[in-house]
C-alpha cells in the first residue's frame, strides 16, 4: 500500500506536466492565451514545483515524511479544483502553480518514504522502477488522458478530475504510511528564504527568455529579468553558504559525485522531455491537423514503450550500472529528438512521429530510472529527501528553461530547429553521464555521525 501510494502520487504528478498540452488549443481559445503567454500554463507548475522542490525535500526529512506528503497532496487537490474553475488567466497561471508547490512536495516526499522502507538494493532499486515507471508513465499518458477528456468534456475537467483522486489519495497515504523522519527543532530549520529566493530567480530568468519572441535578446525587457533573476539566485547560494543555520542544500551533500552528475543530467532529461512532450502535441494538432482525442492516442505507443523500458531499467543498472544506462537512455532520447527534426509541415504520423516517439520513450524509461537510482545511493538515508529533491529540482529546472527556449525557437524558427535543439542538449546530457558517472556505482550511504547533522 506505501508502494501504491507513493506511485500514484508521483504519477499524478508528472501527469499534471503534459497533461495540458493537447488543451492548450482549447485554452488559448476559451481564456485568449497568446502563443508564448500559453507556456505559463504548463510554466507556471514547472516553476513552483522547481523552485520549492528542495524545500519540500528538506520538510519531509524534518517534519515527517507522512505528514508532508499528505499535505502536498492535499494542496495539489485543491489547486486543481481552483484550476478547473479559473474564469481568466491568471486564475489558471496560479491555480498552475498552486498545483506545482502541492508537487513539490509529494515528489520527494514520496521518493524519501520509498528510500527509508526498503532497503538499499534489489528491493529498492524494484521499488525505484515502479516510482519510475508511474513517473514515465504520467509524462506519456497526459497526452491520451488529455485527449479524451477534452474530446469528451472540456479542458477544465482534466484539473476538476485530479482534485478528488489528489484528496481521495491523501486519506489512503495517511492510513497507510507510519510515522518517518520527523525531527526535534525543525522549526527553527525551515529555509523558507533560499526557497523564496530560488523560485523567484527562475521565475525572472524564465520570463526574460519568453521575452525574447517579442523584444529578442539584446532588449532590456529581456536582459532586466534575466540579470535580475541571476541576482536573485546567486543570493540564493549566500543564504545556503553563509545565512541559513540548515541550508536547502548543505555543501556536504554537494560532495557525492554521483548525486551532483545525477542532477546535471537530470537538468538536461528535464529540458528535453518536457519540450518534447510540449513540440509533439503542438505539431501534432497544428501541422497534421489533429483534435486533441486523435493527438492523445498517437502517444499510447510511446506510454507503452516508457513502461517496458523503466522496468528494464532497473535491472540494467543493477547490472551495467546505473551510469551506463543513464548514458544509453539520453543518446536514445537525444537520436528520437534528431529524427523529429526532419518532421516537416508536409509530414504523417506514421512516416514521421512514429519512430522517433519510440525512441525518445525508450530513452525517457531509462534514465528516468537511473538518474534517481543514481542520486539516493550515495547519501544517508537522512538526506534521502533532500537527494530525491535536488534530482527533481535539477529535472523541473532544466524543464521549465529548456521549454521556455525551445518553445521561443520553435515560435521563431519553426519546429525542426526547436526539436534539433533538443535533440543536442540529452546528447550533452549523455556526455556528463559518461564522463561523472560511469564506472561509478551508487556510493554506500554514509552513517548519520559520519555525515553530520543536517
Amino acid at each position: 500500500m506505501i508502494l501504491f501510494c507513493c506511485c500514484l502520487a508521483q504519477f499524478l504528478g508528472v501527469l499534471d506536466v503534459s497533461i495540458m498540452n493537447v488543451a492548450l488549443a482549447p485554452i488559448r481559445e476559451d481564456l485568449g492565451f497568446s502563443t508564448t503567454g500559453l507556456q505559463w500554463v504548463v510554466n507556471g507548475y514547472a516553476l513552483a514545483c522547481a523552485g520549492f522542490l528542495l524545500l519540500g525535500g528538506r520538510a519531509a526529512d524534518l517534519f515527517g515524511r507522512r505528514e508532508v506528503f499528505t499535505a502536498g497532496l492535499a494542496l495539489f487537490g485543491l489547486a486543481s479544483l481552483l484550476g478547473g474553475l479559473a474564469p481568466d488567466q491568471a486564475t489558471l497561471v496560479a491555480a498552475r502553480a498552486g498545483q506545482g508547490l502541492g508537487g513539490a512536495v509529494v515528489a520527494p516526499a514520496s521518493l524519501s518514504i520509498l528510500a527509508s522502507t526498503y532497503e538499499e538494493g534489489a528491493a529498492r532499486n524494484r521499488a525505484f522502477a515502479w516510482w519510475g515507471t508511474m513517473g514515465g508513465l504520467g509524462g506519456a499518458s497526459g497526452a491520451l488522458v488529455g485527449g479524451l477528456v477534452t474530446e469528451a468534456l472540456s479542458w477544465r475537467w482534466i484539473l476538476l478530475v485530479c482534485a478528488p483522486v489528489a484528496l481521495g489519495l491523501a486519506l489512503v497515504a495517511w492510513r497507510a504510511i507510519p510515522v518517518l523522519g520527523r525531527r526535534a527543532g525543525a522549526a527553527r530549520s525551515f529555509d523558507l528564504p533560499g526557497a523564496l529566493a530560488v523560485t523567484a530567480g527562475l521565475v525572472l530568468v524564465t520570463y526574460g527568455i519568453v521575452a525574447t519572441d517579442r523584444h529578442g535578446w539584446g532588449a532590456a525587457a529581456t536582459l532586466g529579468p534575466i540579470a535580475a533573476g541571476a541576482v536573485l539566485l546567486g543570493l540564493f547560494g549566500v543564504i545556503e553558504a553563509r545565512v541559513a543555520a540548515v541550508p536547502l542544500v548543505p555543501p556536504r551533500v554537494l560532495r557525492s559525485r554521483a548525486l551532483s552528475g545525477a542532477a546535471a543530467v537530470g537538468m538536461c532529461l528535464g529540458g528535453t522531455a518536457v519540450s518534447m512532450w510540449f513540440l509533439v502535441s503542438l505539431y501534432i494538432q497544428q501541422v497534421l491537423g489533429f483534435s486533441p482525442l486523435q493527438a492523445g492516442l498517437t502517444f499510447l505507443p510511446m506510454s507503452l514503450t516508457i513502461v517496458a523500458f523503466t522496468q528494464a531499467a532497473g535491472r540494467l543498472a543493477a547490472r551495467a550500472g546505473p551510469g551506463r544506462t543513464l548514458a544509453t537512455g539520453m543518446t536514445l532520447l537525444g537520436a528520437g529528438m534528431l529524427l523529429f527534426s526532419r518532421a516537416g509541415a508536409g509530414g504523417s504520423w506514421a512516416a514521421d512521429v512514429l519512430a522517433p516517439s519510440l525512441l525518445c520513450a525508450a530513452g525517457i524509461g531509462c534514465s528516468f530510472v537511473s538518474t534517481t537510482i543514481t542520486a539516493t545511493g550515495g547519501v544517508a538515508r537522512e538526506d534521502s529527501g533532500l537527494a530525491s529533491g535536488l534530482v527533481n529540482t535539477a529535472f523541473q529546472v532544466g524543464g521549465a528553461i529548456g521549454l521556455a527556449v525551445l518553445a521561443t525557437v520553435a515560435a521563431a524558427e519553426g519546429f525542426q530547429p526547436a526539436f534539433a535543439a533538443g535533440g543536442c542538449l540529452a546528447l550533452v546530457g549523455a556526455a556528463i553521464a559518461l564522463a561523472v558517472l560511469v564506472g561509478r556505482r551508487a556510493l554506500p550511504a554514509a552513517p548519520a555521525s559520519a555525515a553530520g547533522s543536517p
